[in-house]
């Protein structure tokens, strides 16, 4: 370096950010969100909040805040757009930094955000910086890290098309752009009602070819609130419009992708969407009236008969199942079993069929959805099942545990022991071990073979009152094992409440019950006030 440059190296300007804050009806939480992006420190030049011509004060709030923070302004839109990227596209226009990141009014930076983020760019000279995303469950505070493989180290990426998990993550927040980079390529957000812009802005963003440094750091705390009167756009999925919304987004995104000649980036997309969004709504499917279910496989049906079959064979086997089944099947059917394939991990509910040749299918009637990679798929990925059932009782909870055979993998394995834990749902902690032996039972048939299992469980024992998941690991003479958790046998007299004695609080209202993807799990509730809070809880659910 001569002198010259060197000189002109020490009065160059450090480089810094602006956070663009975007909300519409939020003044329970948007000055927090403003304050989170300010407390970051001097890299942070300036904070645009953007008002979406909001009813409920929020716009006057902010004001109030910018007379006392200089580096506050505050954009007011005369009409709501109705979504989040014109509020966002508002922000990339006003922005005089040589950054921008995005925040939502209902979330918050944590502490040194944007100098992780802003230090991994400048020094590897990446147009895009991305770190962790968490999502925080609120009220109950349960973290849940989102794509949490991207960064579980740092890393730098000369482009998308060296990596294509990064169309994995479809979020604008947990990142930090050149600002010039947007503006070069004209990446913008959809303008309007547009459900899922990250989606598109994503693809615009990875079609563009940058230079990307991925950092492990918590960057951006993404707050969901399942209970708020009002739920988000891309919460409130009881609607076909949601669903639609997000086919078209990602379909927009794979064409921008394609067009770029990222074809690599584009079947990632294609195979992602079958293992999440498909498995994801599926889930859900039997929650939902006989109209949705149909319109949602008719649409469904239309949109995978775009992909190819290298998209298919790109996915894991769950979602590549669910799809091919969809498409061979004009209309919905066998809901119960496509929820249990969707769940995580993944289940296969018997029967357990084979075409004439002997190759594992779904059913007899659709030989086209066959299910040969069971037969070669280790262990620890199968779909096995094991039914739950769980009685509470004042001496003694007894767990039943019934493994179904599958297609032979599971005799030629040995199950031989299971470990069993209760996970406190809120904090993730585990309350009870315990661990049980398999026995054969006589199923009728070598396709029909079960081993049973009974784990004791003490119930009295446990602290505070919540809801438990029940985890399983199935331990095999051949040195394998596979995570899985029980699938709730829904029968008279199972799933019901039943009160037992409790050491902390001399009563606890036990009630097994069945998760939205089928698991077995444990509410618990403390004394009658708690058996009342349980019920309220409920409600509140079944209302959203």
């Amino acid at each position: 370096m001569n002198s010259h440059s060197h000189s002109r190296s020490l009065t160059a300007p450090a480089p810094t950010v602006t956070v663009i804050v975007i909300g519409y009806d939020d003044a329970v939480h948007v000055a927090d969100a403003v304050r989170s992006a300010l407390v970051q420190g001097p890299a942070v030049r300036e904070v645009i909040a953007v008002d979406d011509c909001s009813t409920d004060g929020s716009g006057a709030l902010l004001d109030s805040l910018a007379a006392h923070e200089p580096r506050l302004t505050v954009v007011h839109r005369e009409t709501n757009s109705g979504g989040c990227g014109t509020p966002r596209n508002d922000g990339i226009d006003r922005a005089s930094s040589s950054y921008v990141m995005f925040l939502d009014s209902d979330d918050v930076l944590p502490p040194g955000a944007v100098d992780a983020l802003l230090d991994a760019a400048g020094r590897h000279g990446a147009q895009v910086a991305a770190g962790l995303c968490v999502r925080r469950e609120l009220p109950s505070g349960h973290e849940v890290p989102w794509q949490p493989e991207l960064y579980a180290k740092a890393a730098v990426i000369a482009g998308p098309d060296r990596h294509p998990r990064l169309v994995h993550d479809t979020l604008c927040v947990n990142k930090l752009y050149r600002t010039d980079f947007l503006r070069e390529h004209g990446i913008r957000f959809p303008d309007g009602r547009f459900v899922y812009e990250d989606f598109v802005f994503t693809a615009r963003v990875l079609a563009a070819s940058p230079r990307l440094a991925l950092i492990p750091d918590r960057v951006y705390l993404w707050h969901v609130r399942r209970t708020a009167e009002k739920l988000s756009l891309s919460l409130d999925r009881s609607g076909i419009a949601n669903w639609q919304a997000r086919l078209d987004a990602h379909r927009q995104s794979v064409t921008l992708l394609l067009d770029a000649s990222h074809k690599r980036l584009a079947r990632a997309a294609r195979s992602y969407f079958l293992d999440h969004s498909l498995r994801m709504y599926a889930r859900e499917l039997d929650l939902r009236g006989p109209g949705y279910r149909a319109e949602w496989w008719t649409r469904t049906r239309a949109y995978l008969e775009s992909f190819d079959t290298a998209d298919f064979e790109a996915a894991p086997a769950p979602g590549r199942v669910i799809g091919r089944l969809i498409l061979a099947s004009p209309a919905p059917r066998d809901l119960p079993r496509v929820k249990e394939i969707a769940a995580r991990p993944a289940r296969l509910l018997p029967p357990y069929a084979r075409a004439p040749d002997g190759t594992p299918v779904w059913s007899p009637d659709l030989p086209q959805v066959s299910l040969e990679h069971l037969l070669h798929r280790p262990m620890d990925l199968l779909p096995v099942t094991v039914d739950g059932e769980l009685r509470p009782r004042a001496r003694g909870t007894r767990l039943k545990l019934l493994l179904h055979e599958l297609y032979g993998r599971v005799a030629d394995a040995g199950p031989r022991t299971v470990d069993v834990e209760l996970v406190d749902r809120r904090h993730g902690t585990v309350l009870q071990r315990r661990t049980a032996t398999f026995a054969a039972l006589n199923g009728g048939g070598a396709e029909d073979e079960l081993w049973l299992a009974t784990a004791l469980l003490d119930l009295s024992a446990l602290g505070r009152p919540g809801t438990c998941d029940i985890r399983l690991r199935l331990h095999f003479a051949d040195g394998s094992h596979r995570d899985a958790t029980p699938h709730a046998v829904r029968r008279p007299g199972l799933l019901h409440r039943t009160a037992v004695p409790s050491r902390r609080h001399a009563l606890l209202l036990a009630h097994p019950h069945a998760t939205y993807s089928g698991a077995l799990a444990l509410r618990t509730a403390a004394g009658w006030r708690g058996a009342l809070s349980v019920a309220r809880r409920r409600v509140a659910r079944l209302l959203h």
